[in-house]
């Protein structure tokens, strides 16, 4: 893996994708041994070699422990101590290279590295981002002076503290750039840390949509309240994002092409599990390119939306009212912020990665009604970047 982020995986050498290729033939022989950890690592550091590079595999995810219903459900604390952990371990990892970078030419990702002043401001958003679950797991007992690089390194030494073999694995097989642009490394795991809260908040629905359905509407107002407090937090990754630098995102991702943020599985069930989409944008790239999500719609996936008229509870409950609009103003911010970081990297009319329309279409995008009963807010603001 080291070797791979010293070359890039668009660059690394064809006898090196020919070795893995023929390691991950003989698995099947392994017999009695679990190999899928494994045979999911082939598949990503592979992905451009079969054919089969997309955003999932380039950033990694079927590697990390992303919340979900695959994993034991847990109560809201405990799904959201798993989403903490994770964020946490991914920003900590992020600190922690900029801090290498800063006082060793030999780290990884040589290429544009940021002026000092940048990397500064940087450390400073990225702690930021990670505060509030590093309290949450008692990692970090006070506010931390995000400037100074003493007190940045005690964050990233407690968190190193609590990691497990898996994290560190986890950690190292997850970072496969195809470029050796310093800043892709932000970019990776700022990317990685929002599919993290998304995921979670695909729980969180399901959750709400469920309590609603079983008259639970208290519970599921809490819920939904939490989700939207969450995502507003998980707007503090915005400003660190803001970080990377213009040039050096165009020179790495001329070779990300294929994998593009449009193809967010995670966005996209959080989008349709609040209301299903109507047939134009379900026959949007939007959709098509999460195929399982959409078909998920197509067999009848229910909505939040679809449950509150089942109850008639439209309008709501007074408090599962307030964190409907909540939610859905969240969601409106986040959208408006991405598309002016976008912006601000692309242009306002520059394509996007993966051949996608870029910011012409995150411009529409925030259009979309977060729920039927509730018009999306469009804030003029967002988070600060």
């Amino acid at each position: 893996m080291t070797t791979y982020q010293h070359h890039g995986k668009h660059f690394v050498p064809d006898e090196w994708t020919r070795a893995l290729a023929a390691a991950r033939d003989r698995l099947p022989q392994l017999h009695g041994t679990n190999t899928r950890y494994l045979s999911a690592f082939l598949a990503g550091a592979l992905d451009k070699v079969d054919g089969t590079y997309d955003y999932r595999s380039y950033l990694g995810l079927a590697l990390l422990r992303l919340p979900g219903t695959d994993q034991a459900p847990g109560t809201a604390v405990q799904q959201l101590a798993r989403r903490d952990r994770l964020h946490a371990i991914l920003l900590t990892d992020l600190i922690a290279f900029e801090l290498r970078a800063a006082h060793n030419v030999h780290t990884p990702l040589p290429l544009m590295r940021p002026a000092p002043a940048v990397a500064a401001k940087r450390l400073r958003h990225a702690m930021r981002a990670a505060m509030p679950a590093l309290r949450r797991l008692s990692l970090v007992e006070h506010a931390t002076d995000s400037s100074q690089v003493t007190a940045l390194r005690r964050v990233v030494a407690a968190v190193s503290m609590v990691l497990t073999d898996e994290d560190r694995r986890a950690l190292q097989v997850s970072m496969l750039p195809v470029h050796t642009v310093h800043d892709e490394w932000l970019f990776i795991r700022v990317l990685q840390a929002f599919e993290t809260t998304f995921a979670l908040l695909a729980t969180d629905l399901t959750d709400v949509i469920t309590a609603v359905s079983a008259g639970q509407v208290p519970r599921a107002a809490s819920r939904l309240a939490a989700a939207a407090s969450l995502l507003r937090e998980s707007a503090a990754l915005w400003p660190l994002m803001a970080t990377i630098q213009p040039d050096a995102f165009h020179a790495f991702r001329t070779f990300t092409e294929g994998a593009s943020a449009i193809q967010s599985r995670h966005y996209k069930i959080v989008e349709s599990l609040c209301r299903a989409p109507g047939t134009a944008r379900l026959d949007s790239p939007a959709y098509l390119s999460v195929p399982e999500v959409r078909t998920a719609i197509m067999h009848g996936q229910i909505s939040l939306d679809d449950v509150l008229d089942a109850a008639h509870q439209s309008p709501p409950d007074p408090a599962l009212g307030a964190a409907v609009r909540e939610f859905a103003a969240a969601i409106s911010q986040w959208r408006q912020t991405h598309y002016r970081l976008a912006v601000r990297i692309l242009g306002p009319e520059r394509n996007g990665t993966g051949y996608t329309e870029g910011t012409p279409y995150l411009r529409d995008a925030r259009q979309e009604s977060v729920f039927h009963h509730c018009p999306s807010a469009r804030p003029d603001g967002g988070a600060e970047i």
